[in-house]
């Protein structure tokens, strides 16, 4: 049974948090959708951005469950330099890969 799916559906988000870094501190681990490469380019986000926001942001708003099981969503933010929000949302699946769904501004929502 993986780390996150025994803890069941009462997930805390310190315990996926702790896994997002721990799996994305080898970019291996990390699958980026067609859809956040696409939105990087389009709002001049970079990939090391990107990757920074994942292994050091916090978890801003709900845990979701994913849509299949041993999958968990959140959004990921980290302030840049003071002045701008970023944001990845990226789901854990079966507690050994991650996949971002999106890269975004979240000042600009």
């Amino acid at each position: 049974m993986s780390k996150l799916s025994a803890l069941g559906l009462k997930l805390r988000q310190s315990s996926f948090i702790e896994r997002v870094r721990a799996l994305a501190a080898d970019s291996a681990n990390i699958k980026w959708s067609f859809h956040a490469q696409e939105r990087m380019i389009e709002r001049g986000i970079e990939l090391r951005v990107a990757l920074t926001v994942i292994r050091t942001g916090q978890i801003r708003g709900d845990l979701e469950a994913g849509q299949n099981d041993g999958e968990w969503k959140a959004n990921i933010v980290r302030a840049l330099h003071g002045i701008r929000e970023v944001g990845t949302v990226v789901l854990v699946i079966s507690d050994a890969r991650i996949l971002v769904k999106t890269v975004e501004w979240e000042d600009l929502k």
